[in-house]
């Protein structure tokens, strides 16, 4: 049987993301201490005005801050990959050598023939799907300003890591004050870090709907053979400037876009519920945080075909519809029963939004709070 560790070579994914990214902006060795601290002192600033905007109250403890530089982002992202899909990895391995047998008794194939294709086809599949990996995160860890781990190794707690190289060429090729635009993002971190310490049934859905999502995989060649092809039709379609369907879109079965919708609709309320509250503080805490807006939003549209088409292909244009929509649906729900009415989402997963409810939050506060709330 191929093992999860030969299905993917993890430590060949870090070493390809490590090398195509370069550390950042010149900068010098005080020029980085001063952004490593003014970064950490900014973490600690944003608590207050993030507490006083969601009115959340913690159940679990908080994530330690860490600010890092791109590798170790990387690394502790080829952790966390590891960490959450080793054991998904594991249970498609069983279904397909299950499958694999069933075959070779059919068609009166070898058993050695059978384990010398398997390995043939786990060495080859381990470096190209590492290579895959390492090449997104390569891209994603030039752009990202911070995140809040979800999936770790067992016995190692979450963190929020902020990327201080990403931080210092953002600021500077928006040309916007660096202590306020640290602080900014500061406060959109510290926002995902009391969701999941007041919501901490969050990572175990999420934990949850990752392994149904792989459950539901289709391991049959023919249809996956046909959704790659519309993947490359709407590569086309994308280098166009075209619609076109991501790749995580191409390779889903019905049950897992069902998943998806699901998933899609909690990354919606989590971003835009950061979004807001970063925005909402206003300028007695951030000075001039509409500026910052603006600049920021002209950032995150992207400037190249090149850029908008790997966008497409990732996925992660949908990532910038999530801050715009999620934070709409906050602001529609906040209209209509404040903020207190607003955290009822995390009283636990039946009352997080339905993908339908994202574009209708008065659908969402109909369903949780009840029809008299919004007549």
């Amino acid at each position: 049987m191929v093992t999860a560790s030969a299905m993917v070579d993890w430590d060949f994914a870090a070493t390809t993301a490590c090398s195509l990214m370069t550390a950042g902006p010149a900068a010098t060795p005080g020029e980085v201490r001063a952004v490593v601290d003014s970064l950490r002192d900014a973490a600690v600033r944003a608590e207050q005005p993030i507490a006083e905007t969601t009115r959340m109250e913690p159940i679990a403890p908080m994530a330690p801050v860490l600010v890092v530089d791109r590798h170790t982002w990387a690394r502790a992202n080829i952790s966390a990959f590891d960490a959450a899909l080793s054991p998904l990895v594991d249970l498609l391995t069983h279904r397909s050598d299950d499958h694999d047998e069933v075959a070779n008794s059919a068609t009166g194939s070898s058993e050695a023939a059978s384990g010398r294709s398997a390995a043939v086809v786990g060495a080859v599949g381990s470096r190209a799907t590492a290579f895959q990996v390492g090449t997104l995160l390569a891209y994603v860890g030039t752009k990202v300003l911070g995140q809040h781990e979800v999936f770790t190794q067992e016995g190692t707690e979450p963190r929020l890591m902020l990327v201080a190289p990403n931080v210092l060429l953002a600021e500077r090729s928006l040309g916007v004050d660096p202590d306020a635009f640290r602080l900014w993002v500061c406060l959109h971190e510290q926002t995902h870090r009391v969701q999941l310490a007041s919501a901490p049934w969050l990572r175990d859905m999420l934990r949850d709907d990752l392994r149904a999502f792989f459950e539901a995989a289709d391991l049959d060649t023919s249809s996956l053979r046909e959704r790659l092809g519309e993947l490359v039709s709407s590569s086309g379609a994308a280098v166009r400037g075209e619609s076109g369907r991501s790749l995580l879109e191409a390779v889903q079965t019905p049950e897992q876009r069902e998943i998806l919708d699901r998933l899609v609709a909690l990354m919606t309320l989590l971003e835009g519920h950061a979004d807001w509250a970063m925005d909402e503080v206003g300028d007695e805490v951030v000075p001039g945080v509409a500026q910052v807006r603006a600049a920021f939003e002209r950032r995150r549209s992207g400037v190249g075909r090149l850029d908008q088409l790997l966008r497409r292909l990732f996925g992660l244009d949908q990532k910038l519809a999530q801050y715009r929509e999620g934070a709409a649906f906050v602001r529609g729900v906040i209209s209509a029963v404040g903020v207190d009415g607003l955290n009822a989402v995390w009283s636990g997963p039946q009352t997080l939004p339905l993908r339908s409810e994202i574009d209708e939050p008065l659908r969402w506060v109909e369903r949780v709070h009840g029809q008299g709330v919004v007549a």
